[in-house]
């Protein structure tokens, strides 16, 4: 680890002297073809075996791939960026990240753009979903502190490619990435004070890119967001209880998590009401926000305390968030089980919230299992607890699924059918877009390349999670727009520092270098441009044609949920 943060400190050093005002030019390699094609250890031509692919899905369905700003861009502490609460939160408590690492070089996607982008190309990708750094943008929070123009131009350059190499921009406008000015002045999104802030924020994000980005995200998973940085104490900012972990220093997990998601939803609802006032009519873009939750089924399905906590997971977790943007109103579940510790909307709120989105953006990882808690403690209260419902992936000594590299994450894709099905039923006929979906792997030294790229199990994982939202679009015509696969590389993966591998493509985290892993190139084969269909009938859809060469040995195993 030391040796790679000294490698890192001395290509920042050298990026960083004797550039000027502009966008540091690349520092990758160029790519003048599909990098696949040099991985010779996988065969790379499509196969019978193979069920799904672009044609098994309606002309116009997004396949891409998703990263965030934290996550790859590095250059933390150039070009006039601010600090954000996790550049604050990785610096100070480096002990509470696995490897005691930070984003400051990441994956330097600042100077490698052209790479990064190129290769997204020839994986056949329609979009591109990121995030835009608001310290980047505004270096202190807020409008009156000044606008960095070296920021703006970045995401123009960042733009400018994805233009010429035709993917479409989606953009995140936060990324739990707040800016640390507004931390240290009212305490971020813990005041009111921020949604105003924020308001200005994605105004001059509007302004400034509203005529080449027509779908914009306002906030990524608020509630993960919530519960790491303010329940556990976690994620930045590090705030919790001190008896639910003793390294936090303030904070409040019975209350702060439920005022800080007020204030989110508030501001996202500022932001949409924004945009349809003052830009939509011109621009025709659509808003939505991005949300995350596990699908849960009752543990004990013969035992009615436990199937009705299923219902409180899921208010917990997702309609904590959707309720309040379908219905003005936050669940019933939470309000008698919260009570007075569960900040309330005022009507003229409730109506501002109501209907604030054009599209839904669901991340989906796993399943688990709920069960009734009856063992609830009064006096140490926390967001975590208040749902009365225990949720495991284990019962009777077996897990709910294979377990995949992440220790949280098991194999479990009929739940994000089930998951589509509940959102069109609970929230109404919406587009749909999954914003994220993949799985992780624990970091093995050990490994060489041609092992750490042979991920077999991603593959089956990918695969097995598009038949289920086809399935879910076929038998309950669900109106999924879009799949972005999670993540375009591996990247910085917040307290998990560079421990733990989601991406298609891996990283050397020494040079930087980038190399298509198996999943990218089976990703590269789904996603290719065979003929367009003529029409949308997904019952008629069928995998594309076989091969002249002959079928490779497939990788995959052709899932339960597959139907023509």
């Amino acid at each position: 680890m030391a040796f790679r943060v000294l490698v890192l400190m001395l290509l920042s050093s050298l990026l960083a002297h004797g550039i000027g005002s502009g966008m540091a030019q690349s520092v990758g390699p160029a790519i003048t073809h599909d990098p696949c094609l040099d991985l010779t250890e996988y065969q790379y031509e499509p196969s019978p075996e193979l069920p799904l692919g672009r044609r098994s899905f309606p002309k116009g369905f997004v396949f891409a791939s998703a990263t965030a700003a934290y996550q790859i861009e590095g250059a933390a502490n150039q070009y006039c960026r601010g600090p954000s609460i996790w550049d604050r939160f990785a610096h100070e408590f480096p002990e509470r990240i696995a490897d005691g690492s930070n984003g400051d070089v990441a994956l330097d996607h600042y100077h490698r753009l052209e790479e990064d982008i190129i290769r997204m190309k020839f994986m056949n990708l329609d979009a591109y979903r990121f995030s835009i750094s608001w310290t980047r943008i505004i270096p202190y929070g807020k409008i009156q502190t000044g606008v960095n123009e070296q920021g703006i131009k970045f995401y123009h350059d960042l733009l400018d490619l994805l233009e010429k190499h035709g993917l479409e921009p989606y953009v995140t406008i936060w990324h739990w990435d707040t800016p640390q000015a507004l931390e240290a002045e009212y305490g971020g999104f813990l005041s009111r004070n921020i949604v105003k802030d924020f308001e200005d924020y994605c105004d001059l994000l509007f302004k400034e890119y509203g005529h080449r980005i027509k779908k914009w995200i306002t906030l990524n998973e608020p509630m993960v967001h919530v519960m790491r940085g303010y329940d556990e104490g976690l994620h930045a900012p590090g705030r919790c209880s001190v008896w639910a972990n003793r390294a936090c220093v303030a904070g409040d997990s019975a209350t702060e998590p439920y005022i800080v998601t007020h204030n989110l939803l508030l501001a996202h609802a500022a932001a949409y009401r924004l945009y349809e006032k003052k830009y939509k009519a011109e621009q025709q873009g659509a808003i939505g926000i991005t949300v995350v939750t596990f699908w849960f089924i009752p543990y004990n399905p013969d035992d009615t305390a436990d199937v009705d906590s299923v219902q409180r997971s899921l208010d917990f977790n997702y309609g904590w968030y959707l309720d309040p943007l379908t219905y003005g109103r936050y669940p019933r579940n939470m309000v008698d089980l919260v009570g007075s510790r569960l900040p309330t909307f005022t009507e003229e709120e409730s109506l501002m919230l109501k209907n604030t989105y054009d599209f839904i953006g669901l991340n989906y990882y796993t399943t688990y299992y709920s069960k009734n808690n009856t063992e609830f403690d009064p006096v140490h209260l926390r967001y975590t607890l208040d749902s009365r419902a225990i949720n495991t992936p284990e019962k009777d000594g077996a897990y709910i699924g294979e377990p995949m590299g992440s220790f949280w994450q098991f194999l479990y894709p009929d739940g994000l059918r089930l998951l589509l099905e509940y959102t069109k039923e609970t929230y109404g006929d919406h587009d749909i877009y999954i914003t994220e979906n993949g799985m992780g792997t624990q970091e093995d030294p050990k490994q060489t390349l041609a092992e750490a790229r042979a991920d077999t199990m991603r593959v089956n994982f990918y695969n097995a999670h598009l038949a289920s939202i086809r399935q879910a679009m076929i038998e309950k015509d669900v109106k999924v727009r879009g799949f972005f696969a999670w993540s375009y590389a591996d990247n910085y993966e917040w307290n998990d520092g560079y421990s733990v591998r989601f991406g298609l493509n891996y990283v050397n985290y020494t040079d930087l270098s980038r190399h298509p892993k198996h999943s990218a190139c089976w990703y590269t084969n789904f996603c290719r441009r065979d003929p367009p269909r003529e029409d949308n009938n997904l019952k008629m859809i069928t995998a594309g044609p076989a091969s002249a060469a002959g079928g490779r040995k497939t990788l995959l195993r052709r899932p339960a949920a597959y139907a023509n």
